[in-house]
């Protein structure tokens, strides 16, 4: 009997670092706008320099490209949102 096998091809979504930066008034507005969205990233610790008077925040995610990236923040944070690419680098 023939199987057919699974592909061995797997679909990688390409990284993206997100880079949101608020005006130092803005921390609680940008906290806030997370109530009642629904995002992966909700719940999980994100790299910030807001304690630290920078006002930036950053995540890595995996998206099919730059809006489906920016699609994982509520729309005040996106507004302010940088999409980058990254690739990981071995580091000699």
């Amino acid at each position: 009997m023939y199987r057919e096998r699974p592909s061995s091809r797997l679909t990688v979504m390409p990284p993206f670092l997100l880079r949101h930066y608020h005006l130092p008034g803005e921390c609680a507005v940008a906290f806030a706008a997370w109530q009642g969205f629904d995002s992966p990233l909700r719940g999980r610790p994100a790299a910030s320099t807001c304690l630290e008077g920078g006002h930036a925040v950053w995540w890595r995610v995996e998206a099919a490209n730059r809006q489906a990236a920016l699609a994982f923040l509520p729309s005040y944070v996106a507004k302010r949102t940088h999409v980058i690419p990254v690739r990981d680098v071995q580091i000699p």
